[in-house]
């Protein structure tokens, strides 16, 4: 697949950080059309637990790749980009700028450096891993990778549990380090001579974001959407009954934990997710951090983004 969006622009930051006003006031400014850059707000029903914006929060500008598949399903990266490159080729043929807002860091990787694409999943071995490891205990899986890809082993964590299994998949079924066959991916541009905008707030600020929005999703009825996917014909896919706020509340309807700690639970594994988020963004060159000092003027940060290309 061709490195894609080389003209594209990009609003992306931690979950929380204001993405979806800031970037419907940027789309109006530079007349364009905003494709979804988060891998949940892809399927339908899935809306107060993604923060999903709204056809109000959406301000008359056409929102793309959002409300696509259903829960049941599983969607790849590749799955992604294709439609993602589909979405460019239609608006940019109408005159429109195309916009990506969310914050998927995998996916904005993959539309500004391209993909490696592997092996099909081998279900099979990857449960079968998945129970050794439990059976091996902490580090397992990590030590049997750092034997056969050190490099990959350097870069993953311990318990990325998911993504240490795929690099020894692609390991068992190619017979080559995935850090060796992912090079290209790791080769990015310097930020100048991109639009790539993050949204950074204090550590602080963004965390008191983040435990208001939770609250906000248990008294906007979260546990009600969860109850209703789980009440539908088809179970819900692995990836989205593990989705940070899902698998939570999942966990209290099956009376493993009362309510308020599940909240708790949810309002932690938010913030840890946006610690993730914000490495994922300082390991990409292309990336131009804007500072959010505890406030955000949606207007504003729209003119600001749009300023920094006449200022180089």
């Amino acid at each position: 697949m061709p490195v894609p969006a080389l003209d594209c622009w990009f609003l992306t930051g931690p979950t929380a950080s204001g993405k979806s006003g800031v970037g419907v006031e940027l789309a109006r400014l530079i007349d364009a059309e905003i494709v979804s850059l988060d891998s949940m707000a892809l399927y339908r029903g899935m809306d107060v637990g993604t923060a999903k914006p709204g056809i109000e929060e959406r301000g008359g500008v056409p929102h793309h790749l959002i409300d696509v598949i259903e829960p049941h399903e599983e969607y790849s990266l590749a799955r992604y980009l294709e439609a993602a490159h589909a979405c460019i080729e239609d608006i940019q043929a109408r005159g429109k700028q195309v916009l990506f807002v969310g914050g998927t860091p995998l996916y904005l990787k993959g539309l500004l450096r391209g993909i490696f694409e592997g092996p099909p999943a081998d279900w099979d071995f990857r449960n079968r891993l998945r129970q050794e490891a439990e059976q091996h205990g902490p580090g397992w899986l990590h030590g049997r990778l750092a034997a056969v890809d050190p490099a990959s082993a350097e870069r993953l964590h311990p318990n990325d549990t998911r993504r240490l299994i795929r690099a020894l998949e692609v390991y068992e079924k190619t017979g080559r380090p995935i850090s060796e066959l992912q090079k290209q991916f790791g080769v990015g541009r310097p930020a100048n001579e991109c639009r790539v905008f993050v949204l950074n707030w204090p550590r602080r600020d963004l965390h008191a974001r983040i435990n208001r929005r939770v609250d906000e999703m248990f008294e906007g009825g979260l546990i009600d959407e969860v109850a209703g996917l789980l009440a539908r014909a088809k179970p819900l896919s692995r990836t989205t009954a593990m989705a940070v706020g899902y698998w939570e509340v999942i966990e209290h309807l099956n009376g493993e934990r009362p309510l308020p700690e599940t909240i708790e639970a949810v309002k932690s594994h938010t913030r840890q997710l946006a610690k993730r988020q914000h490495t994922w963004f300082r390991g990409l060159s292309e990336c131009r951090f804007i500072p959010v000092p505890g406030r955000i003027d949606d207007k504003q940060y729209a003119e600001r983004i749009a300023g920094l290309l006449s200022e180089g």
